[in-house]
């Protein structure tokens, strides 16, 4: 018996008995060996952490665009919070942690330069629209490539975690519902955190009444969420808050919105960015033919329109990439003999 097959033992001992075991998860889409060292939920994650789309993420908004400072969040930051939490939870409720961390890793590889707006503008330019969970299914099933071919070939629980993780979706297994949960929790405190950074809005600005409720700093507002659901979830097939937790919680996130998210200050680099995406993406529709090699043989290879796949090619990149493109593209070059 080799160390997986004794760890997926051990899960099938330990583990809750609503946890979903490696061992009989519903698989991948194209068969492979297995290895002999690690389950699949822990070979999906360690194949998402080593993918491009994953490296990305430390240059992509989160919510404040090239802020003056390092210490606000960016996706990567944001990634790495919503595992932790993510990790956490599954491990105080005996289900499976390796799945949780594979989710949490790969929820927002498809996620465009520039935050939300981007993400608003591609759904506005391309026919099919654009959904950031569906865009990362996508990187993880078809623009990534691993060992010359195409996707990363990761097991259902893994990939319907990832596509399932926002508000109001239904992942299909309770690891996917501790990532929806918890990325709900880090990033209503991380925002929180920066806005007060960036003196967006001060603490006196929140109502008391959650900070009573919740906690005074962010370690508190965490710590109170975190425990909140792993007491309301034990022992059940669903991960929840409580009334009162998850009330507090969407009220907050309603804060966010009107003092945050729709800010002059936050946004105040909306039309700019707003402006490269969309003359990007024109100068792509007019000159589709110089569209970088691995997206044009995506095109040729598959049934898909020239619009999707420059909405792939513009997802895919950084802030600062994009910003260079656009230089590229449009801003004229000093004339050298």
């Amino acid at each position: 018996m080799n160390i997986r097959e004794n760890y997926e033992l051990f899960e099938l001992d330990y583990l809750s008995p609503y946890a979903a075991k490696s061992k009989y998860s519903k698989g991948r889409r194209y068969e492979e060996n297995q290895c002999e060292i690690r389950t699949d939920y822990q070979r999906d994650r360690d194949r998402i952490i080593h993918s491009k789309a994953f490296r990305r993420l430390k240059h992509k908004t989160q919510v404040f665009l090239s802020p003056e400072g390092d210490h606000y969040r960016t996706r990567l930051t944001h990634t790495l919070e919503v595992s932790q939490i993510s990790r956490t939870i599954a491990r105080s409720l005996m289900l499976n942690e390796d799945l949780t961390e594979a989710i949490a890793l790969g929820h927002d590889l498809g996620h465009t330069p520039f935050g939300h707006t981007g993400e608003r503008i591609l759904n506005q330019l391309v026919e099919s629209g654009f959904k950031h969970n569906e865009q990362s299914l996508r990187v993880v099933d078809f623009l990534e490539i691993r060992n010359g071919k195409q996707g990363l070939n990761l097991t259902f629980e893994v990939r319907d975690g990832i596509l399932n993780h926002p508000l109001k979706y239904s992942p299909a297994t309770l690891e996917g519902q501790i990532v929806s949960i918890s990325d709900r929790i880090a990033y209503i405190n991380h925002d929180i955190d920066d806005a007060e950074r960036a003196n967006i809005i001060k603490k006196s600005q929140i109502p008391d009444k959650y900070l009573k409720l919740i906690g005074y700093t962010h370690g508190n507002r965490i710590n109170t969420m975190i425990v909140d659901v792993i007491e309301n979830s034990k022992n059940l097939d669903k991960i929840k808050m409580s009334k009162e937790i998850s009330e507090c919680t969407a009220e907050l996130r309603d804060f966010l919105f009107e003092n945050v998210y729709f800010d002059k200050i936050a946004k105040s680099e909306d039309e700019k960015t707003t402006f490269i995406i969309e003359r990007i993406f024109d100068y792509y529709i007019k000159h589709f033919d110089l569209l970088p090699e691995f997206y044009l043989k995506i095109y040729e290879e598959n049934n898909y329109s020239r619009n999707e796949i420059i909405k792939d090619y513009i997802a895919g990149m950084t802030d600062r990439y994009a910003m260079k493109i656009f230089e590229d593209l449009y801003m004229p070059k000093p004339w050298k003999r």
